[in-house]
């Protein structure tokens, strides 16, 4: 059975390895789809509740109103250098990558993986007509992939 679940969260950040306007920093209101494959049990096999228990409080502690930022983009070092200097703290969600949307929608399906939840699908609205579609199949090869440049990167 799957269950549905939709969250949003609000974040800027820019993929620096484009040469067009989305080079810029600029913010999304992001919406997340949520399909959890649930074993059925009994009359209930999932209260709705218990999802948004962890989801949501993460979401919001992680991501919300956060600056989505690779930490090889020349930016990240600009921004630790801001925090040393003024001693102001900024939101900063670090990702091992470029912040696209397809990394994105790794990155929480990995996070969300990890709190013990089995995902089926996620979806990822960046804008009212784009959104990324990214599936268990899609991580597992994204997790090969990762992993052979990782291995890559080591020799």
């Amino acid at each position: 059975m799957i269950i549905r679940k939709d969250y949003k969260f609000y974040a800027a950040h820019r993929n620096e390895e484009l040469a067009d306007k989305c080079r810029n920093l600029h913010g999304h209101r992001y919406g997340v789809v949520c399909c959890f494959e649930v074993e059925r049990d009994g009359a209930i096999s999932t209260l709705f509740g218990d999802f948004d228990a962890q989801i949501e409080p993460f979401l919001k502690r992680e991501y919300d109103h956060a600056l989505l930022i690779n930490r090889y983009d020349s930016l990240y070092e600009t921004m630790q250098e801001h925090t040393r200097r003024t001693g102001e703290q900024m939101k900063l969600k670090v990702f091992d990558r470029p912040t696209s949307v397809e990394n994105l929608a790794h990155q929480l399906f990995t996070e969300i993986t990890d709190m013990g939840f089995r995902l089926n699908r996620l979806e990822i609205r960046e804008t009212d007509t784009s959104v990324v579609e990214y599936t268990r199949a899609d991580w597992v090869n994204d997790n090969r992939l990762f992993s052979t440049q990782r291995q890559a990167l080591a020799t």
